[in-house]
């Protein structure tokens, strides 16, 4: 066991969290097969939370242009936390060691406190609770990994916010996506929305599908809150469930490599200024003082017909 990594293990199923390396799950492993891209053990010693397994997106998912959020009256100048990319992106939780409040063996329990003061005001200019909840289970031929993260206002003033998170999963030339959706964002040369078109045709993933040989990084609309990944029959299926109130998924899958990401998000790509501009149905939520908020995902995985 990697030092800091704290391990569920339940029937054949196993996860490996990394709370002091952005709060992130390292492995999730069916039987000894990985559901999620397993994290290698020098991303873990670097710190690097970009090749983990998953990571939490709070105070808000994907990219907030130019670095600078709009809010009330005011524009708050954010930290540029993705190397030379112009845009905040994913908040602040991906890149703050999380404390472990409660662990057993198919429970965890993280928390983060950022409070918006001083250098960290650059990263988030409020104050604010997170925690993730993790609950793994497994029976006969199935196991799920239950995910909640939830934020609490801690400070005077209410502020906009979202969240999400990054799982990444293993791709090979075998592996299909199937997810329903009404609409899906079109983006410019740094992943900033555009317009929106109907989720049909090239765009569609109603009927599952090898996500081709181009890179996605869309946000899409309407998310019925059901998305598959199926490979080759030694693998298994695993399906990624988000709630009500995750009701866009990100679907990044860049050419070329090993690794899709399905990411299940309460907003659009930059709905805060977006929705200061006067936008319509960016998910944008505002949360008052002492008011909190949870959204839940759920990764399942299955061999169909057969036992592992």
């Amino acid at each position: 066991m990697i030092p800091g990594v704290v391990r569920l293990a339940v029937g054949g199923a196993a996860v490996d969290l990394a709370p002091a390396v952005g709060g992130a799950i390292a492995a999730f492993a069916w039987h000894g097969v990985p559901v999620l891209r397993p994290t290698p053990a020098d991303a873990l010693a670097a710190n690097d939370v970009r090749r983990t397994a998953c990571y939490p997106l709070v105070p808000y998912s994907n990219r907030i242009r130019d670095a600078r959020l709009r809010f009330g009256d005011r524009d708050y100048a954010l930290g540029r936390n993705f190397g030379d990319h112009p845009h905040a992106i994913h908040g602040v939780g991906w890149q703050r060691a999380w404390t472990v409040d409660h662990a057993e063996a198919s429970r965890a329990l993280m928390r983060l406190e950022h409070d918006g003061a001083g250098a960290n005001a650059i990263a988030w200019p409020w104050p604010f609770r997170a925690t993730q909840a993790f609950d793994l289970a497994a029976s006969g031929s199935r196991a799920a990994l239950t995910l909640s993260l939830a934020i609490v206002n801690t400070g005077p003033a209410a502020f906009p916010f979202g969240l999400g998170w990054h799982p990444f999963f293993p791709r090979s030339a075998a592996t299909t996506v199937c997810f329903g959706a009404r609409s899906v964002w079109r983006n410019d040369a740094t992943a900033l929305p555009v317009d929106r078109v109907d989720a049909a045709g090239a765009w569609s993933f109603a009927a599952p599908r090898d996500p081709g040989d181009t890179t996605i990084d869309n946000v899409f609309n309407g998310w019925d809150g059901t998305a598959v990944i199926d490979g080759a029959t030694s693998s298994p299926a695993v399906t990624v469930e988000g709630d009500a109130a995750c009701d866009r998924l990100v679907f990044y899958a860049p050419a070329g490599r090993d690794f899709i990401a399905l990411e299940p998000v309460t907003h659009e790509t930059d709905a805060f200024n977006r929705a200061h501009a006067g936008a319509a149905g960016t998910g944008m939520r505002m949360l008052p003082p002492g008011a909190g908020f949870s959204c839940t995902m759920r990764i399942g995985v299955a061999f169909p017909s057969r036992a592992p």
